[in-house]
């Protein structure tokens, strides 16, 4: 018989109260199980009093094999009964499909600008050094002098 710490809804409508009950895997929610071994109210405020177990009756159960649901294993978590592992999805935060073409469209943009600018800076500065280069093959060039007129008499 499998055996499950699970949650078993009472109270009236919107107005919920969960017993923690030990229960046969095949039993209905609300239906028949074995011990009740805390209660939950949702409706008080988040404190001590919200959540009541019975830690010995829990550790029996678990020791006979019973497995908690996650819910119940994050209360038994909380109260230091039960170890609750983390969950690690990293890929639960990321961006759809669309929204990464949109990011990756908006990065390549960027880098066509900046090598744009790299290539408009690189031109200037070989127009500039082609420039200078043509200054100083002027400026070395023998100047030629002007023929002067001689005077013709």
């Amino acid at each position: 018989m499998s055996l499950k710490i699970r949650l078993a809804r009472a109270g009236s409508k919107k107005r919920p109260y969960y017993h923690v009950v030990i229960a046969d895997v095949r039993a209905p929610r609300d239906g028949r199980f074995i011990e009740t071994v805390g209660a939950w109210n949702p409706m008080l405020p988040k404190d001590g009093d919200r959540v009541k177990l019975d830690a010995d009756r829990i550790q029996y159960w678990i020791g006979h094999g019973a497995q908690p649901t996650d819910r119940v294993l994050r209360f038994l978590d909380q109260a230091g009964i039960a170890k609750r592992d983390t969950r690690n999805n990293p890929e639960k935060g990321l961006p759809g499909k669309k929204a990464q073409e949109r990011v990756a469209m908006a990065k390549q943009a960027e880098e066509d600008a900046k090598a744009k600018v790299i290539a408009e800076a690189e031109a200037a500065k070989a127009a500039e050094e082609a420039a200078k280069a043509a200054a100083a093959e002027a400026a070395a060039a023998p100047a030629e002098e002007a023929p002067t007129e001689e005077a013709a008499s």
